[in-house]
Order: structure tokens, then C-alpha cells, then sequence
């Protein structure tokens, strides 16, 4: 399948998707076109949607509007999650205009689960383990907080959630070199749907370039295989888009959050 194929099948299968069963507290509603998600686990809110119904100029205008004052009301960040394709082209323009900030813009790749799944490679000294316990979601939380440099501890509570509400919804994995935590990582099995989404990835900078991430991904793919899902999706850093076009993805479209805060 092409690019173009490949994008077709996302829009109509993930994007503007409310999941089956949503984490305690965590409510999702439309409004209009979109979808407005808020009070989950994590520090924002969130608005997607698979299309905006061509809406433009004034009517769109009023539509960002309503979800600021939405956010606003409740003292919340949120994101608004804008793809590259997405019409009418002036979108961003008018994003930025009502206040919202563009964060790092990345590349939305797709693959043939069978395409992917193979013997996961790992260096010697390094184990994959399935994890589903709070203690281990907080090692995950130490990683990813020793990566980039700050506080993650939305995560442990957003993977528990998640492990406790559907367990079969999710599966978390880490590498471990010894009692260290040097890469996490995780899939989800999107109900309804041909996709597993891959997520996370983050690996300790002394542990890069050694072959870890990749190995994360096709032992996912591996998961998502004895499922009987088609396509592995995920959106790529500039750091693993080259490693994930090597591994046979395909970038299909670019996703950049637009965030707006009180």
C-alpha cells in the first residue's frame, strides 16, 4: 500500500476515534466536528476529530473559541491536535491567533504488522520484560523523567489506568540492563480497529544506538500479530522516524500539538 492508501485508512480508523472505555473521571464529548476529551489521567485536555466538516473562516473561528472557553471554565491546558492535511489550510494561522502554541511538529508512519514482526535483537546484557504494576510503571516514570529532563508522574497514573481498566488494551514493556530501566515502551490494541499504535520509546542517551528501541518495535509488532491486527502506527521523532523508514514505515501525513493554556 502507498502513502496515500495508507493515510486513507488512518482518517477513517483512528482519528476522531473515542474509545470503547475511557479511564476513571475521564470524559469525552462532541462538539460538532470534534471531540473533547478531559478530567483523565495527565495534566490537559485534549480536542480531535477526524475532519472539520468544512468548516472555515467565522465558523471555525467560533469552534476554537468555544473549546478555550471550555478549558478556560475549568483552568485547564489543552491540545488540539492539527495533522498537516488537514483543511482548510489556514487552520494553524487561525490557532495561533487565538493564543495557541505549536509544539514539535512529528511524522506520522504506518507499517504491515506482517512486514515488521521478527526475533526481537537485543545486546548482550539486555532483557525485554512485560510489565503491569505500579512499582514498574514508576521506574517508566524515572526514565522518562532522566530522558527529557522533567517530571512525568501523569505516567504512572495514565498507565495504570489504563492496565487496570482494560488490560487487554495495552501492554507495557521494558528493557532492563541489570535493575536499570534503559528503555519503555508501549501498544495499544485500538478496539474496532486493524491497528496496534505504538507509543513511548524514550531510552537513556549511554544506551543508543545499540539496537534497543527497534527491538521494542518488533517485539510489538510481534503482539499485534497474535491479535490478528494489520498496521502498526506511531508518531515519530525526528530521533526514531529514521529508524522506523528503515524498519519498512511509511510517512504518511505530520502531526504538531497546538497548545493553548489559561
Amino acid at each position: 500500500m502507498n502513502a496515500n492508501d495508507l493515510l486513507v485508512v488512518f482518517d477513517a480508523q483512528l482519528r476522531g476515534r473515542v474509545p470503547e472505555r475511557l479511564p476513571e473521571g475521564e470524559v469525552a464529548e462532541r462538539d460538532g466536528p470534534v471531540v473533547r476529551f478531559y478530567g483523565g489521567p495527565g495534566e490537559q485536555g485534549w480536542v480531535l476529530y477526524r475532519d472539520l466538516g468544512g468548516l472555515e473562516g467565522a465558523e471555525l473561528d467560533e469552534l476554537i473559541a468555544r473549546q478555550i472557553e471550555f478549558f478556560r471554565d475549568r483552568g485547564e491546558r489543552f491540545e488540539w491536535k492539527y495533522h498537516s492535511h488537514d483543511r482548510p489550510a489556514d487552520l494553524p494561522d487561525r490557532l495561533r491567533a487565538a493564543g495557541f502554541e505549536p509544539e514539535p511538529t512529528e511524522t506520522v508512519v504506518i507499517a504491515r504488522v506482517d512486514e515488521i514482526a521478527c526475533e526481537p535483537i537485543l545486546p548482550e546484557g539486555v532483557t525485554l520484560r512485560e510489565v503491569t504494576d505500579r512499582t514498574d510503571f514508576e521506574r517508566v516514570e524515572g526514565l522518562e523523567a532522566a530522558v527529557w529532563g522533567e517530571e512525568e508522574s501523569w505516567v504512572v497514573d495514565m498507565l495504570e489506568s489504563e492496565q487496570t481498566l482494560d488490560p487487554d488494551s495495552i501492554t507495557i514493556v521494558v528493557a532492563e540492563a541489570g535493575d536499570t530501566v534503559v528503555c519503555a515502551a508501549w501498544i495499544r490494541f485500538d478496539a474496532g480497529t486493524e491497528f496496534g499504535t505504538l507509543w513511548g520509546g524514550a531510552t537513556l542517551a549511554e544506551w543508543r544506538r545499540k539496537g534497543i528501541y527497534r527491538a521494542t518495535v518488533t517485539y510489538r509488532a510481534n503482539l499485534a500479530q497474535q491479535r490478528g491486527k494489520r498496521y502498526l502506527e506511531t508518531e515519530a521523532s525526528d530521533d526514531s522516524n529514521p529508524i522506523l523508514q528503515r524498519l519498512g514505515f511509511v510517512p504518511v501525513t505530520t502531526t504538531t500539538p497546538y497548545i493553548w493554556k489559561p
